[in-house]
């Protein structure tokens, strides 16, 4: 079947040309938003021989044929007539209803690329406040100073202005001009507005009464505003002459937006954020310690199917309204140092020298409110350290709750942020949060003592004992080197029958090692694209994993295929769906066409800023042509930059053909 052919034949997969409302390509699969979802025959997808899988994952429709995307890409264009823009296309039927599967694909995506940005903020601003608190507590900065009044401004103006934060993040998720989104909610804060509200027989708006509400410390209104403000500066946009367009389209936008703002969108807005702190504080006020120890066991799974995000806007909402928060911050406190316990004792028990390096950092970290390395490193693969870990929050999260301990600041709880339990009017608060926490370590550090047995651990690379003990061989070989070798000679590693060629790839990054079936996204956990492992980077500095040419390095830089000269294809795909970016945080060091060696730099990558708009930096490396070669992981828990990471080994000639 010829490029066209095959080009057809997708077309025809999704429902024909004029089923193609977008078409755009990453670096191995090609994404189609469809006008009709339910068109799209994702068998007659898998059937075309280019396309290696299919799946609908979203609001797409998302097409993988690995290192050929480009040509897959252009020849599709030419097909249906865009002409390899991948925007343009024939006149299309009206888009169908959401499905609930899109919409709450789609709601969760914009809650999550609205609050997550502004988390630093509040958290940082949060623990300044609290510790502010505690050295008036301790009698070093009293309350009543300048010192201490001036510098409390400074968090305090933090949360009056968090109008003003949800509108910029708003606005950037919704592609709205920023400073007109921040415009359009600036009343809310303004004095003059408030005072006129306030005073005496409040005041109206062409007959109709202003609610006299204070939008400071408010997210769901301002919300509201930028998502009115979408479609109209859209429409007034599009209708407008460009000479005027300039001033035009913001004054229509004000004229109509602010007063629609003031008589219906922040009242709803107000509303909505009381009712999501009030059902927060409901089911807490109704369950007590019970909801706060459930939730802190539920934690693992909820964290690792990523709905702990969810809490995000209640948590924020029931800290802006109140200024305390007693429920998902408080649980977490009781997850996070049940999983460091464990690990600890894991630490101790295990007989696996790497096991046990992985445990004390993973456990180190956990302490510090960065479980991630814990919870994939050793919770989710060993049921034993599970069943500790549910254990200790269980416990911890008990004795929180009965002890009514609250958090004062939106922040990860851990060591470096415990000041966020400082509560002036009640001493015992961080004092209870301390026996808290130390609850859920010596519970689930115990149960970790008794239950744990090496043999439950399995293998944290999920291959078999056979090829797991040469990977280990591999890796050991590699760690004695000055530099690791990466091309074994044949029978290197094997009797000395065996005579296929195998190849060592390192770690292009220093992190975390997740599975990759653990990995949030169904191209890569299913194996599609081939098989190999994943890390969650913890520095942005990326290398090259084996020394070939680079195939593949699209505009957007967030990934880099590369070929090495017996043939093997590594992808290094850093975070998921950042194709999104285009390009934004990401430098790289090299073209496609360069050769690169073991160890090169290849792409510098700011993290921070993948993090703050949402992005899961999450960094799959798969051998993306394993039809032709078996792939055994070496590294366990924690890799590397440049140390030994997979092993590919050629698979048996069979009747000729590997």
């Amino acid at each position: 079947m010829s490029r066209d052919d095959e080009a057809e034949a997708i077309i025809a997969g999704v429902g024909g040309a004029q089923n193609i409302a977008d078409l755009h390509h990453c670096s191995t699969r090609l994404r189609f938003t469809l006008h009709d979802d339910a068109k799209a025959d994702l068998d007659a997808l898998k059937a075309v021989p280019v396309v290696m899988g299919a799946l609908h994952s979203g609001s797409q429709t998302q097409v993988v044929v690995g290192s050929k995307v480009a040509d897959v890409h252009r020849a599709v264009e030419r097909a249906r007539g865009g002409g390899g823009g991948g925007t343009s296309t024939p006149t299309a039927p009206p888009r169908q209803a959401l499905t609930w599967r899109r919409a709450g694909a789609t709601a969760m995506d914009f809650v999550i690329s609205v609050f997550t940005p502004i988390v630093p903020a509040i958290a940082g601003a949060g623990i300044l406040k609290s510790l502010l608190v505690a050295l008036a507590a301790v009698g070093w900065l009293p309350a009543t100073s300048e010192t201490y009044l001036v510098l409390s401004t400074i968090p305090d103006a933090v949360f009056a202005f968090l109008p003003v934060l949800v509108a910029y993040t708003a606005a950037k998720k919704l592609g709205v001009n920023v400073p007109l989104a921040i415009g359009v909610v600036a009343f809310m804060l303004f004095v003059n507005f408030s005072t006129l509200v306030a005073q005496d027989g409040g005041v109206s708006l062409l007959g109709l009464d202003v609610p006299a509400i204070a939008y400071s410390a408010q997210v769901f209104p301002a919300i509201l505003a930028v998502l009115l403000l979408w479609p109209v500066e859209k429409f007034v946009t599009r209708i407008s002459p460009g000479p005027i367009r300039v001033f035009f389209v913001p004054f229509v936008c004000y004229l109509v937006v602010g007063p629609i703002t003031m008589l219906v969108l922040g009242p709803l807005g107000f509303r909505a954020g009381s009712l999501l702190t009030g059902a927060m504080v409901g089911l807490y006020d109704t369950l007590g310690w019970v909801a706060v120890a459930l939730l802190a066991a539920l934690l693992p799974f909820i964290i690792s199917v990523g709905m702990h995000k969810a809490f995000v806007p209640p948590t924020i909402a029931t800290m802006s309204a109140t200024g305390r928060e007693s429920f998902y911050l408080v649980a977490s406190l009781a997850h996070n140092f049940g999983e460091a316990g464990a690990c600890f004792a894991i630490a101790i028990r295990t007989r696996d020298p790497r096991l046990r390096a992985t445990a004390i950092s993973a456990g180190i970290s956990a302490l510090f409110g960065i479980t991630e390395p814990a919870l994939y490193g050793i919770t989710l693969q060993n049921r034993r350290a599970l069943v500790a870990v549910i254990a200790g929050a269980l416990a911890g999260g008990a004795y929180l709750g009965l002890w009514l301990v609250s958090t004062f600041a939106v922040v990860g709880p851990g060591l470096a942020s415990f000041t966020m339990f400082v509560d002036a009017a009640n001493p015992w608060n961080i004092f209870h949060a301390a026996i808290g926490g130390a609850v859920a370590v010596a519970v689930s550090f115990v149960v970790s003592i008794i239950i744990w047995r090496d043999s439950a651990s399995a293998t944290l690379q999920r291959t078999g004992d056979a090829d797991a003990t040469a990977g280990e061989k591999l890796g050991r070989e590699a760690d004695d080197a000055v530099a690791p070798d990466p091309l074994t000679p044949a029978g290197g590693a094997s009797s000395a029958a065996d005579t296929r060629r195998r190849l060592q790839i390192v770690s292009p990054v220093d992190g975390e090692l997740v599975p990759l079936a653990d990995v949030d996204d169904a191209v890569f956990s299913s194996g599609v694209l081939g098989e190999g492992v994943a890390v969650r980077p913890s520095s942005g500095a990326v290398v090259a994993p084996l020394a070939g040419v680079v195939t593949t390095l699209l505009d957007s830089r967030h990934a880099v295929g590369i070929t090495a000269d017996d043939g093997v294809e590594v992808l290094v795909h850093v975070g998921l769906d950042t194709v999104k970016l285009e390009g934004r945080g990401f430098t790289a060091h090299v073209a496609q066409g360069d050769r690169v060696e073991v160890g090169q730099a290849l792409l510098d990558v700011d993290l921070a800023s993948l993090e703050a708009a949402g992005y899961d930096t999450t960094t799959p490396v798969v051998v993306t042509n394993t039809d032709r070669y078996d792939v055994v992981v070496d590294a366990a828990g924690h890799a590397s930059a440049g140390r030994p990471l997979i092993t590919t080994t050629e698979k048996e000639l069979t009747d000729g053909i590997a």
